[in-house]
């Protein structure tokens, strides 16, 4: 699981630090989520990359792992139906596969090294 979690939590933060570290890269999120719909686009965009950079960082660290794999879950049923309803596979791939790690680390916890503790893992 520590390899598992290495790249997603890497492929989290990488996907996602320009928009928390750009404001100009977060208000075309922001127009993206507004083009299709998605009610109080800001607070959605900002809510969605802040999840997944912070997400992305409990990943690598092992730590609140369930807790944060839970907010992944959401995160991305949402992307899959927000952003991936249509095109096929190819385009939902990454949703998918951030997804079903996310679930993963929910059922089989953070495994070892990590900075949770044993018993709460």
């Amino acid at each position: 699981m520590f390899f598992v979690r290495l790249i997603v939590g890497f492929h989290l933060i990488h996907g996602t630090a320009d928009n928390v570290f750009s404001w100009a890269r977060m208000l075309e999120f922001r127009d993206f989520l507004a083009g299709r719909g998605v009610p109080f686009p800001l607070f959605a965009a900002n809510l969605s990359a802040w999840a997944q950079f912070l997400c992305g960082i409990l990943f690598i660290l092992g730590l609140f792992l369930r807790p944060a794999a839970v907010v992944m879950i959401v995160n991305f049923i949402c992307a899959l139906i927000i952003a991936h309803r249509t095109g096929g596979y190819q385009p939902a791939s990454a949703a998918l596969f951030m997804l079903f790690s996310s679930l993963a680390f929910l059922i089989h916890g953070p495994g070892r090294p990590a900075l949770a503790r044993r018993d709460s893992a």
